[in-house]
């Protein structure tokens, strides 16, 4: 098969949660440890660092793997969803999985595959762990997909676990409260493996320390030890911003490429991973960090959060997609100059949005869409649930529809922003 015809098959075969929601689910790591026995099992064959928590975790990830990637070292990168493409969820070295590596290795194990019936995220994870082990890497950093205890990625014992934080997402999965979602999170934490959580969350906080103790394994919350601060106010279409960190010996300033206020949240943790990984003997100078968090697009390929796309008007696009993601985003919309915003919104059919709507700006006008995948709320639907909040707008269908309705409608000193979901980011055709 040719590589649209690979991906075709898999998308037909195998339930993706991605496009379908929770029938793509499935719990357990049973599918997942038996495709790594059809495989030798890579997962034993590489070094790792495993990242989980509600938000923060795609960011942290990426942040950890060019910072590795500057100090010299080959770095594997697992991530998902994608945003265009397949195989932007493995990566070395920012380099995309190839598609003829992929057309060779469902055509080499899709027959042995049969009889396990994975789903689309198992078969991707068995994908990721083949190509890192085959391709030697030094590290790999592995996101969690959803959860963390049943997630197919938990099969692998990291050298450190990272959680970044808690709150309120995919709850029909995960659980109703917040500590049961960090019980599921918490899952990640191996006997005798250091674990770093980001922030310190007085709700959940036992959780963690429950768990680590019963499997004898060392905890730390980062932000207790490392203190991180904007540097001044960015500007409001800056791609970078100053950060002041106390805690860290010769990193009292660091310049991140990552704007967003909410992104020092996350950079106490992926600092307190690194001084781990430093005591189990990887060499990590201060060079590195820097030339990581100042060129993590560069050596990533990272995208997506608070990525500028344009200005005059700015136009903003953001992947925060669950309530303390938007409550994020809305706190740095707030602080923009805009003489109007246009906000274009859509959402998920499996997501609680009138908690997410009643966050938002009512002086916004709001142009609603929906992506292109069946897991999308319709946006006539959205826009219902919308009025009942007080938000007004209209009804476009389509990403780009909507997109280009906003952009044709602004001035010169209002915002555009685009977001709401993965899925409506991942339409925006310049991203």
């Amino acid at each position: 098969m040719t590589y649209a015809q690979t991906l075709a098959f898999l998308y037909d075969q195998l339930p993706m949660f991605q496009r379908v929601g929770a029938a793509g689910f499935k719990k357990g790591l049973g599918n997942t440890e038996a495709l790594a026995e059809v495989l030798g099992h890579p997962e034993r064959r590489f070094r790792a660092v495993h990242v989980a928590g509600t938000n923060g975790k795609g960011s942290s990830s990426n942040l950890l793997a060019a910072v590795l990637q500057a100090a010299g070292y080959k770095v594997g990168l697992y991530t998902s969803p994608h945003l265009r493409e397949f195989t932007e969820r493995i990566k070395i070295n920012g380099q995309d999985l190839t598609p003829d590596y992929l057309v060779a290795w469902v055509a080499q194990w899709w027959p042995q595959f049969a009889a396990v019936q994975p789903s689309f995220f198992e078969m991707c994870v068995a994908l990721a762990y083949s190509y890192f082990a085959g391709q030697q890497v030094d590290i790999a950093i592995v996101e969690v997909g959803l959860g963390g205890r049943l997630d197919s990625t938990n099969i692998i014992t990291p050298l450190v676990s990272l959680i970044t934080n808690i709150s309120y997402d995919h709850q029909n999965l995960l659980g109703d409260t917040l500590p049961e979602i960090a019980g599921e999170k918490a899952g990640i934490i191996k006997p005798g493996v250091p674990v770093v959580i980001s922030q310190s969350q007085s709700e959940v906080a036992a959780v963690f320390e429950q768990k680590a103790a019963a499997e004898n394994a060392p905890l730390l919350f980062a932000d207790q030890h490392y203190q991180v601060e904007l540097l001044g106010e960015p500007a409001p279409d800056a791609g970078t911003q100053l950060l002041h960190v106390s805690g860290a010996a010769g990193l009292d300033e660091l310049e991140l490429a990552l704007a967003g206020d909410y992104q020092r949240l996350n950079v106490a943790g992926v600092l307190a991973v690194l001084d781990e990984l430093r005591r189990q003997g990887y060499v990590i100078p201060e060079a590195a960090v820097r030339t990581g968090f100042r060129d993590v697009r560069r050596l990533t390929g990272f995208r997506g959060r608070w990525t500028i796309l344009g200005r005059h008007p700015l136009v903003v696009c953001d992947t925060g997609h669950n309530e303390a993601g938007l409550r994020f985003v809305t706190a740095q919309l707030a602080r923009l100059p805009y003489r109007q915003l246009h906000f274009v919104l859509g959402a998920v059919n499996d997501k609680d949005v009138t908690k997410m709507l009643a966050l938002l700006p009512r002086s916004a006008t709001y142009y609603f869409c929906q992506a292109n995948i069946p897991r999308a709320l319709p946006a006539a639907e959205l826009a219902a649930q919308a009025v009942r909040v007080g938000l007004q707008g209209q009804v476009y269908g389509p990403v780009m529809t909507a997109v280009a309705a906003a952009r044709a409608a602004a001035q010169p000193a209002d915002v555009v922003f685009i977001g709401g979901s993965t899925f409506v980011v991942a339409e925006i055709e310049e991203l």
